[in-house]
């Protein structure tokens, strides 16, 4: 970063850390809810965490501890009822899910599985760019998006060296720009696929269960049947504007395939560990998709634990600590005496998992405050415009809002206000909460956006301009495709009645 991006960059944390401390203390003087003394103060705690997170004025995980001390001290919720929300079944489940993701990165699992994908996909410049996608949104369904995008950066600048000498420049340029793209995207687009794949999805399924403890739980297979959908129809579409729109390669480029060859050849035979590793991530997914039924209009598919006497006692979250515990336990060969040892355990992102436990905890005080009710009523406005023209405005808003703050930080500010606009609206939240979550992770435009993007970006191969002009486009048709996809096959898999009010959000 230059040194005219630091400089402004502490601007806008001196001046959010100002701004973010006048807004709060204006709205405890002078209520925003003279009705609701406690609404009001809710409202200038969530503007101030807002700010604050918006312009990293502080870290992120320190503004989030924030409900630790101003709910106790405006006798909002007490600290025992905030604290419970810093440690829950969601945290778990994010918990659980990174230690299987470090166990599979330390054991070169997904390597493997991305060079064998690329193998077989085909090395047609096209095709390459098609490959990578592939294996970047698979790996990136478990895994953390960045270190998919830097496992496969070095793979990636292989491939191109491999067209050195026997491509035209320009189209050596545009396979590289694609190359990158694609690979910045596919792990975005990716992670929208499960639960785990992306933070906004947790944050979505931990609010929901925090203003509609009646309602269904959102299962991780569940969400898989809309999210694995929606991930390839977005690939398809992110590959064709890449490749047949904005950075055209003719088809009979090719690369040396040996280079990708050499690459899986430096992997060794596979591993006892790397076998043990497969077993591991299949078995956990099976276990995550199939543990309660999943009811898809008149067709059902028995969940594994609804035949069990734990049945109700059990969640997503069970399931990954399980099987995070279990890689403590298994052998591994060699100087490693198991899968996962205390060091591995120490890489865990406590400062995320705060992060999460800091917009819970916002959650919570919208729900207890009464805020969510009065927000309500000051949005039964719009209660007559048609559902989808405010599920595209949402997802638009998200999109291009989360082009500049973090995507965990916007979806718990956000998702709150959603569940009253819902209400008011007099229409099930799952119609405005999944959208605006999944478009919180579909920021392409800027390299700030993701980390995907400032990974790729820091290669010097991609532009902003050329970042900017394919993200401009992609934001748009993905907030179509998110819109039209939730309301046909969406409204499916989460049982949505597009003409009734839940009776679950009446108890």
């Amino acid at each position: 970063m230059s040194n005219a991006n630091i400089h402004f960059r502490k601007k806008v944390n001196f001046w959010g850390l100002i701004v973010g401390l006048f807004v709060f203390f204006l709205f405890i003087i002078f209520p925003l809810f003279p009705e609701s003394d406690t609404a009001s103060k809710m409202t200038a705690t969530a503007l101030l965490m807002a700010i604050w997170w918006i312009t990293e004025a502080i870290p992120l995980a320190i503004t989030a501890l924030l409900p630790l001390i101003l709910f106790p001290l405006l006798s909002l919720i007490s600290t025992e009822k905030v604290a419970s929300e810093y440690m829950n079944s969601t945290i778990f489940l994010f918990l659980g899910g990174f230690l299987i993701a470090i166990a599979i990165e330390k054991w070169n699992l997904h390597k493997r599985i991305s060079l064998l994908t690329i193998k077989i996909i085909g090395t047609n410049s096209n095709r390459i760019i098609l490959g990578f996608m592939v294996a970047s949104a698979f790996i990136s369904m478990f895994i953390s998006n960045t270190a998919t995008a830097i496992m496969m950066l070095p793979i990636g600048l292989s491939v191109i060296s491999s067209f050195e000498g026997s491509s035209d420049s320009q189209q050596l340029k545009n396979f590289s720009i694609a190359l990158f793209l694609a690979i910045a995207y596919a792990c975005s687009i990716g992670g929208i696929a499960t639960l785990i794949g992306t933070a906004p999805n947790l944050v979505f399924q931990r609010i929901f269960s925090i203003n509609f403890p009646e309602a269904p739980k959102i299962t991780f297979g569940q969400w898989m049947f809309f999210g694995v959908p929606l991930s390839i129809v977005m690939l398809i579409c992110v590959w064709m504007i890449l490749t047949k729109v904005l950075f055209k390669t003719p088809k009979q480029m090719q690369a040396n395939s040996n280079n990708i060859s050499d690459y899986y050849e430096k992997l060794g035979k596979t591993t006892y560990e790397e076998k043990l590793m497969l077993i591991v991530l299949i078995t956990t997914a099976l276990l995550w998709i199939f543990r309660k039924n999943i009811v898809i209009s008149d067709f059902v598919i028995p969940g594994w634990s609804d035949n069990t006497s734990f049945s109700d006692f059990i969640d997503d979250g069970t399931i990954a600590i399980f099987v995070a515990i279990l890689l403590f336990i298994i052998p591994a060969k060699g100087k490693h005496k198991k899968l996962l040892t205390l060091e591995e355990f120490k890489k865990v992102p406590w400062d995320i998992i705060i992060l999460f436990g800091g917009g819970f905890a916002l959650a919570k005080g919208f729900q207890e405050t009464g805020l969510s009710y009065i927000i309500g009523q000051h949005f039964e406005i719009i209660a007559t415009a048609p559902p989808i023209i405010i599920i595209i405005s949402i997802c638009l808003l998200l999109t291009f809002l989360t082009e500049l703050t973090s995507n965990t930080a916007t979806t718990q500010t956000i998702l709150p206000i959603l569940v009253s606009i819902s209400i008011a609206m007099q229409i099930n939240p799952l119609l405005l909460m999944i959208p605006a979550t999944i478009s919180a992770s579909f920021a392409f435009m800027l390299p700030v956006a993701t980390p995907p993007n400032a990974i790729v970006f820091a290669t010097g191969r991609v532009t902003i301009a050329n970042m900017a002009r394919a993200g401009l486009i992609i934001n748009l048709i993905g907030a179509i495709i998110v819109t039209l996809l939730f309301y046909t096959l969406g409204t499916i898999v989460f049982n949505i009645d597009l003409n009734s009010f839940p009776q679950w959000l009446n108890k």
